[in-house]
């Protein structure tokens, strides 16, 4: 592991468990083993800290997700809840944590949002045929993140077989007659990568 990598994996930690604004330099430097001076010359200030652990987090977090169903997405979900700990979605955090107003946290955090909706579109397009499922899917998947500070693996369960319920409508769905013609999909994101692309920032979640 380079030094950048140690700086990054530790700062993730940190932010993880204390927070984006309560973590400064000292305490992100010493988790890292590294002097001040360092972690400037490898990383930048802060805010290119904040952004490089919310890539790294995302990479680490859609390397895990390699599934190639809905029901086994929200498996690998309980899965990562039960390793990495129950503390809400680091993405949503970070946006509350500095209140929108650092460019290089919003851009991670669109980045994230966009490849996980494109991700589960996939999924979703795969299993059914159709698109039409995935934001509800969605919806359900990140609820089940922030439920899980509080219900424990009750909440991923319980999104898991509701996930399954609305699945199945939408197959259902999808083999009646249509009255109008139906909306176009997106295009369907590779799994093996997700790149980092530009998107506006959502008003909504």
């Amino acid at each position: 592991m380079s030094i950048e990598q140690q700086i990054i994996a530790a700062a993730e930690h940190t932010f993880d468990h204390h927070g984006f604004t309560a973590s400064g330099m000292d305490r992100l430097t010493d988790a890292a083993g590294v002097s001040s001076r360092t972690l400037y010359k490898r990383i930048g200030n802060k805010n290119s800290l904040m952004a490089a652990a919310l890539a790294n987090r995302r990479e680490r977090f859609f390397r895990f997700l390699n599934v190639r169903s809905i029901d086994a997405l929200f498996a690998q979900l309980e899965d990562w809840t039960e390793a990495e700990g129950a503390r809400g979605c680091l993405f949503l955090r970070a946006l509350s944590d500095t209140g929108g107003s650092v460019i290089e946290v919003t851009s991670e955090v669109v980045v994230y949002r966009q490849s996980l909706r494109d991700f589960i579109a996939c999924l979703v397009i795969e299993e059914t045929g159709t698109d039409l499922a995935a934001d509800g899917i969605l919806a359900l998947f990140e609820g089940a993140v922030t439920a899980a500070s509080y219900r424990g693996r009750n909440a991923t369960q319980a999104a898991r077989t509701t996930a399954a319920l609305l699945l199945e409508h939408s197959r259902q769905y999808s083999k009646g007659p249509r009255c109008c013609a139906s909306s176009p999909s997106l295009p369907i994101p590779s799994r093996l990568s997700i790149h980092r692309r530009s998107w506006p920032l959502f008003t909504t979640h």
